[in-house]
């Protein structure tokens, strides 16, 4: 007879649940089998300089992410994953995509094979997810590795943790960038990814090779190293050039003597582009992309470095339900053709209600593009709420 219970072991095999306090609905098959099911939800308000049809301040109320997340096992080794989430562009914006949809073979936590669409090794900031950065908003302007959907791509990669769990590794090969008729990678060249990371004091706590920005308590030291590469990556048919990214990131959380809790996050990241502007770039040479049909992986790419910085303070006191987490982060990214820079600033608090899976954002935010003729300024006020079960 098939019994209903909560399990934090499944629902570790889920992306969308990776954090250790989400919990999954998940039915007992029987032996080895189960299935897991969960959702998530993130909605907000957002006022933008400008924005709105006549040009005055916006007022709008989005639904910025409805996620379904579904898990299941025929063995302790064997496993799937099928993740998807609310398409909010084309012609069907209230249409669901495929977010996750692979294959697990998890013979040990030394070594495990994936098989399907999933995240690519790669920054911390797409290893969390939206639902697992301090900041609500994903810092786009320096992440900015290529990916089919929602920073995703059907490949392979084989991962493993090491050492008590504090050394992980993750390399795979994925279909990659302007794979069409027209685009720079009409020979089909895959693009290859890897991650090594190290977890100086306390193993962090997600599942599998993905990471969070926080765990709200733990002691975390953590300096991870990621690349991608992809030999005609870039550009379109007759002006190739080879794709290669990399970052460099670390995360430090303390448990300060007072209960409050101190979360320090950096990454530098460089794209090169072997000098050539990829379609749809906007930077200086940049050619139109080819249509990409059903692939939307094709184009954007830009040569250049990017910084991040974030720093927040969890307050160990409660007002009300919830505790009291200020942050501020910092983007800059130098482009290299148009030598001109984008830089952002978030300031804002959270209020955590449980971890992830229930908090409030609000945040004021500050663009300054110089790329742009004149250099553009522009601002906005976002208040948001996150949900997960």
């Amino acid at each position: 007879m098939t019994r209903f219970r909560i399990s934090p072991l499944a629902a570790l095999c889920m992306f969308g649940l990776a954090s250790p306090g989400t919990h999954a609905a998940t039915f007992d098959l029987g032996g080895d089998a189960s299935f897991s099911i969960g959702a998530g939800l993130r909605l907000s308000y957002e006022s933008v300089e400008n924005a709105a049809p006549n040009g005055d301040r916006s007022n709008d109320f989005v639904v910025n992410s409805t996620r379904v997340y579904l898990s299941g096992r025929v063995m302790k080794a064997l496993g799937a994953t099928l993740n998807f989430e609310r398409d909010g562009s084309g012609t069907t914006p209230d249409g669901l995509r495929v977010m996750d949809a692979y294959v697990q073979y998890e013979p040990m936590p030394e070594f495990n094979i994936w098989f399907g669409r999933m995240l690519p090794a790669s920054d911390r900031a797409n290893l969390d997810g939206p639902f697992y950065l301090n900041v609500w908003e994903y810092p786009f302007h320096v992440s900015q590795y290529p990916s089919l959907a929602v920073g995703r791509d059907n490949g392979v990669q084989v991962w493993g943790k090491l050492m008590d769990n504090k050394f992980t590794y993750v390399v795979g090969a994925f279909k990659g960038h302007n794979n069409i008729a027209g685009g720079s990678n009409e020979s089909d060249n895959l693009l290859y990814v890897g991650r090594l990371a190290y977890a100086f004091w306390e193993a962090e706590p997600a599942p599998a090779y993905y990471t969070g920005s926080t765990y709200y308590g733990k002691d975390i030291l953590t300096v991870g190293i990621a690349g991608m590469f992809q030999s005609d990556g870039v550009g379109v048919a007759g002006a190739e050039g080879d794709y290669t990214g990399m970052n460099i990131d670390v995360l430090m959380e303390k448990k300060l003597a007072g209960g409050g809790l101190l979360t320090l996050e950096g990454a530098f990241y460089n794209y090169d582009l072997d000098g050539v502007a990829d379609c749809g770039s906007g930077e200086p040479g940049s050619p139109a992309c080819p249509a990409a049909g059903a692939n939307d992986n094709v184009g954007g790419l830009t040569e250049g470095d990017g910084y991040l910085a974030t720093a927040a303070f969890l307050f160990p006191g409660k007002i009300g339900i919830g505790q009291m987490q200020p942050f501020v982060r910092y983007q800059s990214f130098d482009r290299e053709l148009s030598n001109s820079t984008i830089d952002v600033l978030d300031l804002g608090f959270n209020y955590v209600i449980k971890g992830h899976n229930a908090r409030l954002s609000a945040f004021w935010s500050q663009t300054d593009d110089d790329r742009p003729t004149p250099d553009t300024d522009t601002d906005k006020f976002v208040i948001g709420v996150q949900f997960q079960i």
